[in-house]
This record gives structure tokens, sequence and C-alpha cells, in this order.
């Protein structure tokens, strides 16, 4: 415990020195006029990074399942500000709708700056039951279909030195039945989430490894993987009451956490902060991490 202490000590200074001589690179004038598409967008974080896109001035394509909330956010964008803004329903467990979703988009918009890929299949949070199909459905929502509307949305983005913004992990969307996203499924693996995890690696493997091959090939698209923890939307609150033991932290707040990191080009986003620095312990004291994460759980035997 001594030795993490002094490497949590050893992490704040340097967490302060940064924030001290650091300079905020964002500037939401890069994004008036910027043409974006937003998966997800009918509640919680993504209805939120619709509305700070909207007040930045962005032309907007929104998509998710239900086209009546759809159409109520796009309605309170509009007053927000957006210079255009449209919407498509579709559901992205049919291995069809995301070429269709991006070529709307290309079409209304003219081309694409943003890709914001934050929709989410709906997840059990419980032991694993050897459901394989179920496992089957959640990987088509939560990974083929960031597969197939990135290479759908590719030739347009590079062509406008766009950039690909990927939440690999999220409480708060429509879908989302019950998540502890404190423990961000995609760095490291967490009980009661075993298909949900499994798909969020899948997401991390596949767009670390794409960065790298389009910096190889010289190709200017900027990709941004986003680590959220527990976010304070209703359904996730409601889901994880009483099973786990974090704070959670505001929707707003991770919305534009998302919006900044894919304006700046960064590689990652870890909101809050302080998951970085929990990554990195992660790492460096391996023997009792299981322990350690297993302790914000609370479980039952039948």
């Amino acid at each position: 415990m001594k030795a993490i202490g002094r490497v949590l000590c050893a992490t704040g200074i340097v967490a302060g020195l940064i924030a001290f001589f650091w300079k905020d690179p964002f500037t939401p004038e890069s994004l008036s006029g910027a043409r974006v598409l937003l998966t997800g967008a009918s509640a919680g974080i993504g209805e939120q990074m619709a509305y700070h896109y909207a007040r930045f001035g962005a032309e907007i394509v929104l998509t998710a399942r239900r086209e009546a909330v759809l159409q109520k956010v796009m309605e309170k964008c509009l007053t927000l500000g957006a210079k255009k803004i449209f919407y498509i329903p579709a559901d992205m467990s049919s291995p069809s709708e995301p070429e269709k979703v991006v070529q709307f988009a290309v079409q209304k918009l003219g081309g694409l700056d943003y890709l914001v890929l934050n929709h989410i299949g709906m997840t059990h949070f419980q032991m694993w039951t050897g459901d394989v199909e179920y496992t089957r459905w959640l990987m088509q929502v939560n990974f083929f279909s960031y597969v197939a509307l990135t290479t759908a949305a590719l030739p347009t983005l590079e062509k406008n030195r766009g950039s690909l913004v990927v939440v690999s992990s999220l409480t708060a969307s429509f879908l989302v039945v019950s998540i502890l996203s404190f423990s961000f499924p995609g760095k490291i693996p967490t009980p009661f989430t075993t298909s949900y995890s499994a798909t969020k690696f899948a997401l991390d493997g596949f767009f670390s490894s794409l960065r790298h091959e389009l910096i190889m090939q010289k190709r200017n698209v900027s990709i941004t993987l986003c680590i959220l923890g527990l976010i304070d939307t209703d359904t996730a609150l409601q889901n994880t009451r009483g099973k786990v033991h974090i704070s959670a932290s505001p929707a707003p707040e991770a919305a534009l956490a998302i919006i900044r990191g894919g304006a700046t080009r960064v590689q990652e986003v870890f909101y809050p902060w302080w998951l970085q620095q929990l990554c990195c312990l992660w790492v460096l004291f391996p023997s009792n991490r299981g322990q350690v994460l297993r302790s914000y759980y609370n479980y039952s035997s039948p």
C-alpha cells in the first residue's frame, strides 16, 4: 500500500503541474459549420452531445432507434443554434442499417467532418448465463455496426481530414439496462458484464489498430477513443443503485469531454480524468487488483 501511495502522490503532482502549465487547445469556433453524424442520439450522453454540437453551430445528422424521441431532440437542437439538423431512425442490430445511415448523412450534409459512434445495445448486468445468441446480437450492435459505419464513412472523412470519435464505454443510453462503466470495459475486465466487456475490448483493439494503419498510410483521419465512468443519467442510476459503490459524473460534462477530444484530435479521452490514473495503477499493481475491483460490487450468492 505504501508503494501505491507513492504512485498516487507522484501522479497527483504530475497532474497538478500539467493543469498549471496546460493551455486548452479546444476552440468552440472550430465546430461552427462542422458536419457531424452522431449515433445513439436520442437520450443520455448522445442527447447531450447533440445539444453541445448545436450550441457550437454544427450541422448535424442524428440517429437512434426511436423516431419520436429523435424528433424532439432535433427540435431542441434547432432552438440551440444548429445550422442544419436532420435525423434518421435506425436499428444497428440490422447489418444493412449502418451504410444507409452514412449515405443519408453524406447526402444531407454534403460530407462528414465527424463521425461520433455512441450507440449501444441493451446490456444485462448479471452473471454469465451462457446466452450465446445474446452475445452475438450485442456484438453486432456494439462492435460490427461500428466497423460498418466507419468503413462507409472513411472516404468522406479522409477527403475532409475528419475525425472519428468512438465512445468505448458508457452507462447512459436509451438501450442500457444496467452497466458499471467505472472499470471501463475495453481497458479492464469487469464482473457482470461478460458480453458487454467483450464488445468493448473488440472496439479498443480494432480502432487502436486502425489508427496505426491510417497513420502508416498517411491518411489524415484522427481516431479518438473515449473511456467513461459511471454517468448520472436516470437509466444508469436506477439500474446500478445498490449494486455498485461509486459516484456518478454529470452527463453534460461527459458529453463535452468527448466533443473536445474529437475536436482536438487526441487519441484517448478519460472522463472523469482520474480513470487514466486508475488504469495505470491496474497495470502497475497486478497482485490484488481483482480483489479491489470486486469490492466495488454488491453480490449475494443465490
